[in-house]
């Protein structure tokens, strides 16, 4: 019974089109259509599948995660960042293994969503994110190196290729091809500075394109597109080929889920009243990743871009994104012929100018002059991700994201001395000025005692000397694990093996079961050295002195 109703819970429903507005949301849905035209083509293209797989996956995967997937301005389609993962699959397992690749990952988005995987993403910090993004954009603009110099080179890593494409240049230029490439670079940065509202990618290439077939400039096409799309299709890959892949499918679905919930995120702070539901939207893209590469497409995401087009047009339910997705259709099976003359290097310069959009410069600015650790998580992924891959840029990322909490939470962590008038409100008796001289001192421990911060407690601590009683107060340590338990009683141990009464006030209750489960607490408890208050703490430390003065 839960299965089904959870099941239910990320199905379409019918409140899904209650917003529809009939017209703003299809004005919306054509223009981010004009937009996604030539980012399509171009990504189809650099994946190595061709401008039709590009244009159908803009289609496939942009209707239904339109209509399945978990936000109602969201618009999904080919990616850059997915053109990176599959490029590498292409040339290993070709065109069949890019459709295994994708089932497999489609699976796994509905499995993550269906077990509520979808808030997982708040917990990945900004600086990966914005590290592996410009990691992204670099490698996007060096794939396109090849078609902007106008030499055919191949590399199966892209800092290779670009070495390839610079040594083909100089024994042999082609000056047509970069000098296009150029031009259609600064046009598209150009009229998205002046005129951010214009569909600028379209407009140049269709310069660029009439520009090629009147002055006759010999650069290349993308090749002729089909007038449909593709008949559905089954996999030929080898069961003994199904392992090998399952590493890139999880990369494919980890990028996957990663832009997907970014971009749902981004849209939710652009429109009014918008809150995706992040679960949902990861079982929408894993069914547009089960049917695209069915029909020839490439494994698809949200697109951020798009989908901030798609909300600054005015676009308020996902009758814009299922626009967008039947316009380019129709561009498919009518405009096929005209599309097939677009040269390849005015492509190229649409996604050099894409890659170069996505850097936000104040953005990394603000974060390289935040604070040190910051700026070290972010080129740590940027590079990870133009050296290695996507996944392992990011684990990279958190890893050393994680390091680096560790040890700013590590550094909150003090152990500090306290008065014992503070330490009994105010109260400063001669009674405990004689426990002074007795050489009775309290210790306040604040922040988290756990791994990364134990051992400096231990170090500082085990160095009292001069002293006879010990009094930790622990009502304001934060966290308490393992380690800090073992930690403590090492360090009570070793002053008790000194000859000095060690006695804890304060203990929270949750702190109080690590203890217990570890034995610290029966041992303290049974010495009659645990207290709930410091006052208590104090008397006990004060009948102590006065034994001690009585048997000296």
């Amino acid at each position: 019974m839960r299965v089904a109703a959870r099941a239910g819970a990320l199905l379409p429903r019918r409140s899904d089109w209650t917003r529809a507005d009939p017209r703003r949301d299809p004005t919306a849905g054509v223009m981010v259509g004009l937009v996604a035209l030539p980012l399509a083509l171009g990504f189809g293209v650099s994946s190595g599948l061709g401008a039709a797989a590009g244009l159908t996956t803009a289609v496939v995967a942009g209707a239904l995660a339109a209509v399945f997937g978990g936000s109602r301005v969201q618009v999904s389609g080919p990616t850059g960042a997915m053109t990176v993962v599959l490029v590498p699959i292409v040339a290993a397992h070709g065109t069949d293994g890019v459709l295994v690749v994708g089932l497999m990952a489609g699976l796994l988005l509905v499995g993550l969503g269906y077990a509520g995987a979808g808030r997982v993403i708040r917990y990945v910090p900004v600086p990966v994110v914005e590290g592996f993004t410009i990691g992204i954009a670099a490698i996007i603009a060096l794939q396109q190196l090849p078609t902007a110099l106008g030499v055919d080179v191949r590399s199966d890593h892209v800092l290779g290729l670009a070495a390839r494409s610079v040594e083909g240049f100089v024994r042999d230029p082609h000056w047509v091809a970069v000098a296009l490439t150029t031009a259609v670079v600064v046009a598209v940065l150009a009229v998205a500075r002046l005129r951010p509202t214009w569909p600028g990618a379209l407009v140049v290439v269709v310069a660029a394109t009439v520009a090629n077939s009147v002055l006759a400039l010999g650069a290349a096409t993308i090749g002729a597109l089909p007038s449909g799309l593709p008949a559905p299709s089954l996999p030929t890959v080898p069961v003994s080929d199904l392992q090998s892949l399952l590493l890139p499918a999880i990369a494919v679905a980890a990028l996957a889920a990663l832009e997907s919930l970014l971009s749902a995120t981004v849209a939710d702070g652009m429109a009014v009243g918008e809150r995706h539901d992040p679960d949902r939207e990861l079982v929408g893209q894993g069914i547009a990743n089960l049917a695209s590469p069915l029909f020839g497409g490439l494994p698809a995401t949200a697109a951020i871009a798009r989908t901030a087009v798609n909300v600054r047009a005015g676009a308020v339910s996902r009758l814009a994104s299922l626009t967008h997705a039947v316009f380019l259709l129709v561009v498919v099976l009518v405009a096929a012929r005209w599309v097939a003359e677009i040269p390849l290097a005015a492509l190229a310069g649409v996604l050099i100018a894409t890659a170069v959009q996505m850097v936000r410069v104040s953005s990394l600015s603000a974060l390289v002059r935040s604070t040190r650790g910051d700026a070290v998580i972010l080129v740590v992924t940027a590079t990870a991700t133009l050296v290695f891959d996507l996944v392992t840029a990011v684990i990279l990322g958190l890893v050393v994201a994680g390091f680096v909490a560790i040890r700013q939470t590590a550094q909150t962590a003090r152990l500090q001395e306290t008065p014992f008038d503070e330490a009994d409100h105010g109260h400063h008796s001669a009674e405990e000025r004689a426990l002074l001289d007795d050489h009775v001192v309290a210790y306040r421990l604040e922040g988290p005692l756990f791994f990364g911060a134990a051992h400096d407690f231990l170090l500082e601590l085990s160095d009292v000397s001069d002293v006879r009683v010990v009094i930790l107060r622990m009502s304001h340590v934060t966290t308490l694990d393992a380690t800090g338990a073992h930690v403590l009683a090492d360090t009570i141990s070793r002053l008790e093996g000194r000859g000095i009464t060690v006695l804890l006030s304060g203990v929270r209750p949750e702190h109080e079961r690590v203890l217990r489960e570890l034995g610290v607490h029966d041992q303290l408890a049974d010495a009659r050295h645990l207290f709930a208050t410091t006052p208590d703490a104090i008397a006990h430390a004060r009948d102590h002195a006065s034994r001690g003065r009585r048997d000296s």
